[in-house]
């Protein structure tokens, strides 16, 4: 089976802290504060890359975590960036948040690079906080923390035309009679179970990739077999040759066979229903009923498809159908899944979560969140300046008046983490 879907985990580096840290030198009783900042943590990134094709190698490893950025040093020599952690994907990959299943890039160019998580910035050395009243500053910024998530890949076949039709119509030998691809085939009556792609050549730089979509199935929109798991590689083509046996030696309708498919790729997603097809009525060569066969024929260019007769077994008017195909894709875009695909490197931002929320336990008051956290590690509480950096940072913030909205009032213990103080208008 193909291995066209991965969910991992990734985690960008952390930050480096500011160091608190004074001039020391022979002869100098009181030098400054030279407390270096702390480097920034490393990017998890996403590039495309040619030598990749499956996503296989994420079954293996589903954690990646770049490099944390050094800690500050004396002499206001800043600690070292992370370096940044490069994971490798296939052409044609769909990312999405594992979360909310939302689309957030849609990697199908080589090359393409997209930060996936940013790294957390370096904290403050105590040299950035002395001023004219605060000349020894005994505290310093801890660095923040990388971003963290969980996202989805799902690799999309990078094919401009894809086969669609049920098992046993002949697709695999279309492909393989036009292309350099080696399906399997069969007289099968159930669906293929890996898409094959192939180039299909036609001379002088015209070429393009064809894929025979596996066959599908009445219910194949409900997840029925593997239904899902195929339809979705039908959104990345720009054309769709839509392959029946209208021959008539197995006893089906052709026509009926045409709209089931089309229901199911309907039911599945609307949009996919409304890319242009071309009707190639396979085995004109031994066709078992010509009025079935004509029957399709004539029913088919009424509804305005443009209908092929071929015989994928023995080629006859393959090349006419290849040919028009051919042109038909020079009008046709490739579909885009994701809003923005330039070539320029991004940087994809989550939704941030809230700095911080306050819960009462009893006569408790609580506040927890990120931002707070980090406020608590750069503060030195047995210093006094630090100690009000701290309390005018909770006010700037937003926290004492979300306590005063709680209905706290004076002398109510409030906890934040390890921190526990009593509450002072």
């Amino acid at each position: 089976m193909l291995a066209d879907t991965a969910t991992i985990y990734i985690e960008a580096g952390n930050g480096g802290n500011g160091l608190v840290s004074f001039h020391r030198e022979k002869y100098v009783a009181a030098g400054g504060p030279d407390g270096g900042d702390g480097g920034n943590g490393g990017d998890v990134i996403l590039e495309v890359d040619d030598k990749v094709s499956t996503l296989a190698d994420f079954r293996y490893r589903k954690q990646y975590k770049a490099q944390n950025g050094g800690d500050g040093k004396a002499a206001r020599c800043s600690g070292k960036n992370g370096e940044d952690l490069v994971v490798t994907v296939p052409i044609g990959t769909l990312v999405k948040d594992a979360n909310t299943d939302r689309i957030i890039a849609d990697l199908n160019k080589l090359g393409q690079r997209m930060i996936i998580a940013k790294g957390g910035s370096g904290g403050w050395g105590n040299s950035h906080f002395a001023t004219p009243t605060r000349q020894i500053p005994r505290f310093a910024k801890s660095g923040t923390d990388g971003e963290k998530r969980e996202i989805k890949l799902e690799l999309k076949l990078l094919a401009d035309v894809g086969l669609v039709g049920f098992p046993n119509v002949g697709k695999s030998t279309l492909l393989s009679v036009v292309s350099d691809a080696r399906p399997k085939i069969a007289n099968y009556h159930f669906t293929t179970l890996e898409p094959n792609l192939g180039v299909v050549d036609l001379g002088a730089g015209n070429s393009f990739v064809m894929a025979d979509i596996p066959g599908i199935i009445e219910g194949a929109s409900e997840g029925i077999g593997l239904g899902h798991e195929f339809l979705k590689h039908v959104e990345r083509t720009r054309l769709l040759i839509h392959v029946v046996d209208a021959s008539g030696i197995e006893g089906r309708n052709p026509i009926e066979d045409f709209d089931k498919i089309n229901d199911e790729i309907k039911k599945y997603n609307p949009k996919l229903a409304e890319k242009k097809q071309i009707v190639a009525a396979n085995k004109k060569d031994i066709v078992f009923d010509e009025s079935i066969y004509s029957g399709f024929c004539d029913e088919m260019k009424k509804r305005g498809y443009e209908v092929f007769e071929i015989s994928a077994a023995t080629k006859l008017n393959v090349d006419k159908l290849l040919k028009y195909t051919s042109g038909l894709l020079d009008t046709i875009p490739m579909p885009i899944l994701a809003e923005d695909d330039s070539d320029e490197e991004k940087i994809i931002k989550f939704e941030e979560d809230e700095p911080f929320t306050v819960r009462r336990e009893n006569d408790t008051f609580i506040v927890e969140g990120e931002w707070v956290k980090r406020l608590i590690g750069s503060t030195n509480f047995a210093d006094n300046e630090s100690l009000q950096y701290f309390q005018r940072s909770l006010r700037k913030k937003g926290v004492i008046k979300a306590l005063e909205a709680k209905g706290i009032n004076e002398g109510n213990p409030v906890k934040i983490y390890d921190i526990e103080f009593d509450y002072v208008r």
